[in-house]
């Protein structure tokens, strides 16, 4: 782990601490314990939709080669990986390629969609954000705290439009640009760097896919907010489907600034504990929706980072045993 990312990972885990500290453990834990037992399993359930619109993306842009549950896996293994081990999200795309490979995608197919999906996934975004914005505008206007940010928000989500038309044609010209995301991203990539910047290349000039792969992820964005709202309604706050689509917006937006940031530790617990207010939710009911969707993520990624180890090391075990056969 690099010593930047693990400074941003000491910070952002003592702003948590010092949230949960200053807005006080019992009301924090009280509002996470309202929801009970039966209302947990109902969160692990109602996230799955998101986990299968993400999946269905990445198999837009893959194709047929490998069964429909290896890309719902790989992007749930992604996920994981991203919110429990001390990577970036980047980290975990480089991973989610990997469980994709063993899947039977093969490996150049793998990465280059990868860092197409990861495009589709950022148009997406905008459109989520821009929809966020649209929806919590006047309201961030109204508030005293957040006015004097507003038009930075609608200034950074109109500079992402142009940023993102950069990338896509870097991208497509083969450029320096797409060979060192490469080598940093997806190393295994490099050794056939022809074949990687052909397949962006093919996988650009098919419109439709791409349409499609975007679409997909919107719905996820849609999906997630939908989570948001029952998460909260669960916690016991009257909020709106429409107020928990500007939170998440919102949020993915500040999250996709804070990239650097590991599980955006402290980042997350900061935006939902300040969003929260504005839409007449208490700020103790927003650290607890995002600790309750920590827990979520605790209690699933462990037994899907322990199966793929699992899996990688009999892998290993098989290889290092064909080596040595006589």
């Amino acid at each position: 782990m690099k010593i930047g990312a693990l400074f941003a990972l000491i910070v952002g885990l003592a702003l948590a601490i010092f949230l949960v500290m200053h807005i006080g453990i019992a009301p924090v834990f009280d509002a996470a314990a309202h929801v009970g037992w039966g209302g947990f399993v109902l969160i692990l359930l109602t996230a799955l939709p998101v986990v299968v619109f993400l999946g269905l993306a990445w198999r837009t842009l893959v194709g047929p080669l490998a069964p429909v549950w290896v890309f719902f896996a790989s992007r749930q293994l992604r996920d994981c990986a991203t919110d429990l081990l001390p990577f970036t999200q980047i980290g975990g795309v480089v991973i989610g390629a990997r469980a994709g490979i063993l899947g039977g995608i093969p490996p150049i197919k793998a990465y280059s969609s990868a860092m197409v999906d990861i495009t589709c996934e950022i148009m997406a975004q905008v459109a989520f954000t821009v929809l966020g914005m649209l929806i919590g505008l006047t309201t961030l206007r109204a508030s005293p705290a957040m006015a004097p940010y507003a038009d930075g928000l609608i200034l950074g989500t109109a500079l992402l439009v142009p940023a993102l038309a950069a990338f896509v044609v870097l991208q497509r010209k083969g450029s320096r640009l797409a060979t060192r995301m490469a080598a940093q991203f997806l190393p295994h990539a490099v050794a056939h760097t022809g074949q990687f910047t052909a397949c962006l290349e093919a996988l650009y000039r098919q419109p439709a896919k791409l349409a499609l792969c975007s679409t997909y992820h919107l719905l996820a964005w849609l999906a997630s907010a939908a989570w948001l709202w029952v998460i909260f309604r669960l916690c016991g706050a009257a909020i709106s489907l429409m107020d928990c689509i500007a939170i998440e917006s919102l949020l993915a937006a500040l999250r996709a600034v804070t990239v650097f940031i590991p599980a955006s530790v402290g980042v997350q617990e900061a935006g939902y504990a300040a969003l929260a207010p504005l839409f007449g939710v208490g700020p103790e009911i927003g650290l607890a929706v995002s600790l309750l969707k920590r827990a979520r993520d605790v209690v699933l990624g462990i037994p899907v980072l322990l199966i793929w180890q699992a899996i990688e090391s009999r892998r290993a075990f098989g290889r290092d045993n064909g080596a040595t056969a006589p």
